[in-house]
């Protein structure tokens, strides 16, 4: 417990300052946890590291993770991300004619879904902020996820007693997950109160139910992919509380989210 204390206090010591500024630092920042979070992927799945598909993944992550305006002024006319990701995509494939599919067609395709997750994910973490009204936005889908996740285990080792998934996540309950989304209501609420959003506060409160569902299944997704290539943790850069994927599980597919709602 004293580790995990005094990772979080580090953590949040760095990660506060990143967020509050924003901009470069934050756009910097997305990009390398994006980059660690392709690296954690290989562990787990225990590929060679220094290998061209890592290299590819790596820039096909990057490709993803960058600001829009990242492109402008040196790519070709129109070039977008989703284009230079379409390169790397491709490449991915060729590697599995040149290795006589020692690198197979499974293997790219673990690897661009890890690219549209990982990448995609981290691009919205820099984009939510960056955008107009960003550090409020970004802090009411902090709120979501972290009280969702925070009285989920709480109500859940305290009263739960119906199993939501337990070929996935023995641990969670259904008492546990609706109290997770209730309490993220009640306290996205309150924060809304005082720091109006876009929308009014009974859309940004559907939007908050709707974002604390799809949080929870971001988790078990993760413990998914963890469980099917048996690791407890998608890595330890955290001691305490694992890697990079398990600390931003949820925020993975809870930032795009916030694009696909109109919000940014």
């Amino acid at each position: 417990m004293k580790q995990r204390v005094i990772t979080a206090v580090i953590a949040l010591a760095i990660f506060i300052p990143i967020l509050y500024f924003g901009g470069i630092w934050l756009e910097v920042a997305a990009a390398v946890l994006a980059a660690i979070g392709v690296f954690e992927i290989y562990i787990m799945r225990k590929r060679i590291i220094v290998s061209i598909d890592f290299v590819l993944t790596i820039l096909g992550t990057l490709a993803l993770a960058v600001p829009i305006n990242f492109y402008r002024g040196w790519s070709p006319k129109g070039f977008s991300r989703l284009d230079i990701f379409y390169v790397f995509a491709v490449l991915l494939m060729i590697v599995t004619v040149l290795t006589k599919n020692k690198f197979n067609f499974e293997d790219a395709a673990v690897s661009v879904i890890s690219m549209i997750y990982i990448g995609t994910g981290f691009h919205y973490l820099a984009s939510v902020r960056n955008s107009s009204g960003g550090l409020g936005l970004l802090m009411f889908a902090l709120i979501v996820v972290w009280s969702t996740d925070i009285f989920a285990y709480t109500f859940g080792r305290k009263i739960g007693k119906h199993k939501l998934w337990p070929a996935i996540s023995p641990n969670k309950t259904w008492e546990g997950t609706i109290a997770g989304i209730i309490s993220a209501l009640v306290l996205s609420g309150i924060y809304m109160y005082f720091v109006p959003q876009k929308y009014s506060m009974v859309s940004m409160l559907i939007i908050a139910l709707i974002l604390s569902a799809f949080g929870q299944m971001g988790d078990l997704i993760e413990s998914a992919y963890k469980r099917y290539y048996k690791v407890k943790d998608s890595g330890n850069i955290l001691p305490g509380h694992g890697g990079i994927l398990d600390r931003f599980d949820s925020m993975l597919i809870v930032l795009p989210l916030l694009h696909v709602f109109g919000l940014v």
